[in-house]
């Protein structure tokens, strides 16, 4: 590499590396206003907080980093451009693909990182993110009871309690217990305490009525095609416990893991015994193909910024139409891929959509940093190419 090549370089590395962690922690901070709650009011720790959302600082890296590179090599060229920098090396003999190369080495630079990031780095940290949201509903249940508030404990479990007294004694208690599939159970009581249980956190319960809805079939000799009817049991008790840890499955040890965080081997050869339905299978395969074609966009939103910077001429007041249109492209290369994706998770064959979306505008591009070979050369083309070469 030149004494060039790394002056170009070092002001893309560095352009690189303050936009990308900087757009990181903006998106972090946004993320994490969501789990501040669990500090602030239900007693959580600040350094779990930061643990907890530690873990998702991987997957914002992956998504933003091809973005980034887009933005940098687009900023950095339009000003190399505008300071007549490009000028000079231009007319030192440079062409359109040696003025190019530090910013495909930067490139190539980010499509490794997000491969390590994609591969490796990013289902880890979500499993571990999962598995935390996992303890925290079903092993620290305690903390997300809230007075006054219709608190969720996973998905098919209630708790309302009016108020909390000092010694943390509920007073006012609602439970809805949907764990049952068929038979949802509703509890209303004076009070209650959290209490530790064998699995987890349990709710004991004190003078109330316990009402379930349960299906009654039809008696012997009913004629066929009759409906089951319903039935209320409605039962009173002095004191009754829940186990607020107990999740729908009755799992108590063990999650289901979805796509986002299974290694590419798992998603590509799924274990039989786990009996994954089958539309999950098809989100599987969707999503290793986006992790194998993602990290490409690096590379090919590199190319569609030096297509737009390199063959145009940008002065201090004009270019803005190039400009725009290359930031336009990128958009719309982002849309179409999210659109492309959803397309393939529910038909796999779609899936070369998702190729086609990363590896199209990085060809295109390749083919307009090289003159636009074979295109009917007009004048104003003539005259972008004329600036473009010495």
């Amino acid at each position: 590499m030149s004494r060039l090549d790394r002056y170009m370089f070092r002001q893309l590395a560095v352009a690189l590396l303050a936009v990308t962690i900087g757009l990181a922690a903006l998106v972090w901070l946004t993320q994490s206003l969501r789990f501040i709650e669990l500090v602030l009011d239900r007693g959580l720790s600040f350094l779990v907080f930061v643990e907890l959302t530690g873990l998702l600082l991987p997957s914002f890296f992956a998504v933003i980093l091809p973005i980034t590179t887009f933005v940098v090599t687009l900023f950095v060229y339009v000003r190399l451009s505008t300071d007549r920098e490009l000028v000079v090396m231009r007319a030192a003999g440079l062409s359109q693909w040696r003025l190019a190369r530090p910013a495909l080495a930067l490139a190539t630079l980010s499509v490794l990182v997000c491969y390590v990031l994609n591969l490796w780095v990013v289902p880890a940290s979500q499993a571990s993110f999962r598995a935390w949201q996992f303890e925290i509903r079903n092993q620290l249940a305690a903390i997300l009871l809230q007075e006054g508030v219709f608190s969720s404990v996973g998905d098919d479990l209630t708790v309302y309690a009016r108020y909390r007294d000092r010694d943390g004694t509920l007073r006012g208690i609602l439970v809805h217990d949907a764990r049952e599939p068929g038979a949802p159970v509703t509890i209303l009581a004076e009070a209650g305490r959290i209490t530790p249980g064998p699995n987890g956190p349990r709710v004991t319960l004190e003078n109330g009525q316990r009402q379930q809805v349960e299906k009654v079939p039809p008696p012997q000799g009913a004629p066929p095609g009759t409906a089951p009817t319903t039935r209320l049991t409605v039962l009173s008790f002095r004191e009754n416990s829940v186990d607020l840890a107990r999740t729908s499955r009755g799992e108590t040890d063990s999650r289901y893991r979805n796509a986002q965080e299974r290694t590419l081997d798992e998603l590509l050869h799924p274990d039989p015994a786990e009996r994954i339905p089958e539309r999950d299978l098809r989100r599987f395969i969707a999503e290793a193909h986006q992790r194998l074609a993602g990290p490409l966009n690096a590379l090919s939103f590199g190319l569609v910024a030096l297509a737009t910077a390199l063959t145009g001429q940008f002065r201090r007041h004009g270019g803005s139409l190039r400009l725009f249109t290359g930031i336009m492209v990128v958009v719309v290369l982002l849309a179409i891929g999210l659109t492309a994706g959803n397309l393939a998770a529910r038909d796999p064959r779609l899936i070369p959509l998702v190729w086609l979306n990363v590896l199209a505008p990085g060809l295109v591009s390749c083919w307009v940093l090289s003159g636009m070979p074979g295109w009917p050369q007009g004048g104003l083309l003539r005259r972008s190419r004329g600036a473009a070469t010495p």
